[in-house]
């Protein structure tokens, strides 16, 4: 079968043929129609990722849609290695599939399951959103944190802030569920861009927020977290869950008096910290929630034939790889 196949770690796939996956008791060979690029995704098919297993070759591909032996149209996660989602073929774990929606597009199904999926876990399993309660999604101008803000809106939040560098797609934010914009410009030539970014957000957090969802890490984050410090008055416990690290920093300075001084609950949220079945939940949860919510997200649908030419392309649109 033609696949997108790792010969080694830190390499990019390449197209070419792999054998054919055997069904056997307990797991599916599914049918691929689509298969999405998503960080995760990459950092798999590279061996960086905690999750990944490290062995080579294998397929690229963490999830994907597409049709079982019966004609079942489902997603799926995590293949059995070394089949991954991005093959003609694909060996999955029976437990590992959702039925789609009939109304679903598989484009759009596939796009939007991984940030769809976080954004649920986060805002559900990790913080335990409550209707009424204020959100404020850091990164929200990614495609993960422009489902965030729609989905947290959809679950009854009372106030949405959303952050990040790009002003122009902040301000279209403000017709999907946003309330509340906050652009900041951190790094080497803003050397004053995370007090002010600080700054800022004391405002926002002394007016009451309950959740932050962050997309980012780095500066960003420990700007938030200072302004927790600062900007929350009374023990009122803010529950930051860290769901993505775009901003390339791994580690933050993280002043104890910060965590002293206020009532921050952190955690984490994503693959192991979340079980499994909770993730496909959330995942079926936000297919369901496309038409009622009006989810939109941006898709490149492309053959799976033109792998090597797209694997590094950037976040948005979404690159959906496409079988027939």
């Amino acid at each position: 079968m033609k696949a997108a196949i790792v010969k080694a770690p830190k390499t990019d796939p390449v197209y070419g043929d792999f054998p054919d996956p055997v069904a056997r008791e307990g797991y599916r060979v599914i049918q691929v129609k689509a298969s999405a690029l998503s960080q995760l995704t990459r950092s798999r098919a590279s061996g960086s990722h905690y999750s990944a297993d490290g062995s080579f070759p294998a397929v690229a591909g963490t999830d994907g849609v597409g049709i079982t032996a019966d004609g079942q149209r489902v997603y799926f996660g995590l293949p059995e290695s070394p089949f991954g989602a991005m093959a003609e073929r694909s060996l999955v774990k029976s437990e590992h599939c959702i039925p789609l929606p009939d109304t679903l597009d598989e484009v759009v199904a596939a796009a939007i399951a991984n940030p769809g999926m976080s954004a649920w876990a986060g805002l559900i399993e990790r913080a335990h959103l409550r209707p009424g309660e204020s959100v404020l999604v850091n990164g929200a101008t990614g495609t993960a944190g422009r489902i965030a803000v729609q989905l947290a809106k959809h679950l009854g939040a009372q106030r949405v802030i959303a952050t990040g560098r790009n002003e122009m797609e902040l301000e279209e934010l403000k017709a999907h569920g946003a309330d509340q914009v906050i652009s900041f410009s951190l790094g080497l030539v803003h050397p004053n861009g995370a007090k002010q970014y600080e700054e800022a957000l004391i405002d926002a957090f002394s007016r009451g927020i309950d959740v932050v969802v962050d997309y980012l890490w780095g500066a960003s984050a420990r700007a938030i977290i200072a302004a927790i410090a600062k900007g929350v008055d009374d023990a009122r416990p803010v529950r930051f869950v860290h769901v993505g690290g775009a901003s390339g920093e791994e580690s933050i300075d993280l002043p104890g008096a910060g965590l002293r001084s206020s009532s921050i609950v952190l955690m984490g949220s994503g693959y192991k910290s979340v079980p499994l079945p909770a993730l496909l939940n959330a995942a079926k949860s936000t297919f369901d929630a496309v038409i009622p919510a009006r989810l939109r997200i941006a898709t490149k649908g492309v053959p799976l034939s033109e792998v090597e030419r797209y694997w590094s392309s950037p976040g948005k649109p979404r690159v959906v790889f496409t079988l027939p």
